[in-house]
């Protein structure tokens, strides 16, 4: 089943899906205009989520999130329950300050796979019904409701993350806050900004500062994250979409596509022209 909330006068969007079996998303053909962020709950067995076209594991009672300019598809959709909203509906950067999840929970070149204990299953399925409630209730504060419950469903993931994934003792707040600036940086920058000291420079740190930073909270480097992002992109546009390498080339950022395919195979062990013939997705929508 899907609970649709739209904001006829921003365009905002709010969706909880449950029992839903064929919820999917194919951001380059059918839905490139709704940008819609994707919290994913598996509360049953182990299946495999496709992500850009590549598979992974999806444990049981675990949450995913998932950005907007990514496609992807479950193997049992229908036992997924899965809130998307768009920044018309709830903008995460203007309101950072209230989740502080932008950057770490949306904003990764990872995949941001959250177990859940049991306490954290029993909060998830009162509020999923909370939700549900809600979206029937069609009144005058219906907006404000979910709004709420939304900005509660974040905040609360975002604790449960930080609790995983950040090393409390050893990174500080102000720290948190820097990293997670610096993913927000590249996500916005990474097509013509390649460099760390460019991203150094807008935090005003240093790259040994920056790269001494990551040492602490994560296994990669500044430069790693860079790259990664950009070849993310790059096995994107190569799987869904028929640009010519030559204009992928250009619209990542290189000047030059011999230095591009060089930079692409050094970390795939496959040209650009090999990757995408090898790739087993289709262009979206074909």
């Amino acid at each position: 089943m899907r609970y649709v909330l739209r904001d006829e006068k921003t365009g905002g969007d709010l969706l909880l899906f449950r029992n839903e079996p064929n919820f999917d998303r194919l951001y380059f053909s059918r839905d490139r205009f709704n940008k819609y962020f994707t919290i994913a709950w598996n509360p049953g067995e182990k299946q495999t989520v496709t992500i850009d076209g590549a598979g992974h594991d999806f444990p049981p009672n675990t949450l995913l999130t998932l950005l907007f300019n990514q496609s992807f598809s479950f193997e049992r959709s229908e036992e997924i329950i899965a809130w998307q909203f768009n920044r018309e509906f709830y903008c995460l950067i203007d309101h950072d300050k209230e989740v502080s999840c932008v950057g770490f929970l949306f904003g990764s070149t990872d995949h941001l796979l959250i177990p859940l204990k049991e306490e954290a299953q029993e909060k998830l399925k009162l509020l999923a019904a909370i939700f549900m409630d809600e979206f029937k209730t069609t009144d005058n504060i219906q907006n404000e409701m979910l709004l709420a419950l939304l900005k509660r469903l974040i905040s609360y993931i975002t604790r449960l993350a930080r609790s995983e994934y950040v090393p409390e003792k050893k990174v500080q707040e102000e720290k948190y806050h820097l990293i997670r600036k610096f993913n927000l940086l590249v996500e916005t920058h990474f097509r013509e900004e390649h460099s760390v000291s460019f991203y150094a420079q807008q935090l005003f740190k240093s790259p040994k500062t920056l790269s001494n930073l990551f040492a602490i909270y994560n296994n990669k480097t500044p430069s790693q994250v860079i790259q990664e992002r950009i070849l993310i992109e790059a096995k994107r546009l190569l799987t869904y979409t028929s640009k010519t390498v030559k204009q992928i080339t250009f619209e990542l950022g290189f000047e030059d596509v011999s230095y591009f395919s060089n930079f692409f195979k050094k970390h795939t062990s496959l040209s650009p022209v090999e990757f995408r013939n090898a790739s087993p997705v289709s262009k979206e929508g074909k």
